[in-house]
């Protein structure tokens, strides 16, 4: 075949290919080292020496067309694979962005934070403590004697001591469910209250929010929730001081005027005790802390001397307050984490 001829067999070829490793193959056929034109290349020897000049131009000039040829076909068929792909994954760039959702401050977190706000406003300072707790801190120095109901097993998450390194661990369980000197996490933040008084001594005057766990769950009770607690110690404090405390901090938290009424209870760490309850929007009395006269043994057992000082405390459920806030029915429903509900709060 002639050069000319080779060229044409070529270009058809090049034309012809559907995609770009059937063109690569058209390429090393023709132009690779033992390529058809490049062969023809290393034949001008067998030439008489006056053909080779124009034998090695056409050539040449061949394989130029060819590789123009090549280039332009290889452009063609990348332009076609790319619209291919990106009709795969249509994409409308007429279509709106889609905006990150931010996140917002989930209800419980919201209602303690505004808690402290109030309560700091008051003159109340924020103590932490631990909440894996000893019996003492928890039950002991708070005056709730071994028998009380609240040391039970069932009331209370005690910890069982790990067994020495080799032996068999014993899940032995104390008797009536009182662990002395055992750990247990806590039932309420009230041991703040008592670790606070040994570290500072009166006069005080704090709030002590965190987690607490109880063997409890239903609509209105879950394992852990949020307390806050407040104590106020100092000279002269009477229950007019507390009243007139919580009312006040009522009042803010629900942001519109309210009726309280203190019903006589009993707590082993406060004497006189009552439960408060508040009237609601239509009319029905709800319940939303406990609080009471802190009582002589738990100041004396704090270190405080119950001859000098006397003391209020109180203690509320965040949930509890949140639920009636935002008219919510159901507790568990704060720990579900289901988007459809937290973003009403938002």
């Amino acid at each position: 075949m002639t050069i000319a001829e080779l060229l044409g067999e070529a270009q058809a070829a090049v034309a012809a290919a559907r995609d770009l490793s059937e063109l690569d193959a058209v390429r090393v056929k023709y132009l690779g080292k033992k390529g058809v034109l490049t062969t023809q290349l290393r034949e001008l020897g067998r030439l008489p020496p006056e053909e080779r000049p124009a034998a090695g131009k056409e050539i040449n000039e061949a394989k130029v067309l060819l590789g123009d040829a090549i280039d332009a076909r290889r452009e063609e068929l990348e332009a076609r694979r790319i619209e291919a792909a990106l009709g795969e994954r249509a994409l409308d760039v007429t279509l709106p962005g889609r905006n990150a959702e931010g996140g917002t401050i989930h209800p419980v977190t919201r209602s303690l934070r505004r808690i402290v706000a109030i309560l700091g406003r008051a003159g109340f300072s924020v103590q932490t403590g631990p909440e894996v707790e000893d019996d003492y801190h928890n039950f002991t120095a708070l005056n709730i004697p071994e028998n009380h109901p609240a040391r039970a097993m069932h009331d209370t998450f005690y910890l069982r001591p790990l067994a020495p390194a080799g032996t068999e661990a014993v899940a032995a369980e104390p008797p009536t469910g009182v662990a002395p000197g055992g750990l247990l996490l806590r039932t309420h933040t009230s041991p703040v209250q008592i670790r606070a008084l040994e570290a500072h001594g009166a006069p005080i005057k704090l709030i002590a929010p965190g987690r607490v766990y109880r063997c409890d769950s239903d609509l209105t009770h879950t394992p852990m929730f949020t307390q806050v607690e407040g104590l106020a110690v100092g000279h002269d404090v009477s229950f007019a001081n507390l009243k007139a405390v919580l009312y006040e901090f009522v009042a803010k938290f629900f942001e519109r005027d309210v009726e309280l009424r203190f019903r006589p209870s009993y707590f082993p760490f406060t004497e006189p005790s009552a439960e408060v309850d508040v009237r609601s929007e239509s009319g029905r009395w709800l319940e939303i802390l406990g609080c009471g006269m802190v009582h002589p043994n738990v100041l004396r057992n704090a270190g405080a001397d119950p001859a000098r000082f006397t003391g209020y405390a109180f203690g509320m459920g965040v949930e509890r307050l949140t639920m009636l806030r935002y008219g919510v029915d159901d507790l568990r429903l704060f720990f579900d984490n289901d988007l459809r509900f937290l973003r009403q709060f938002a």
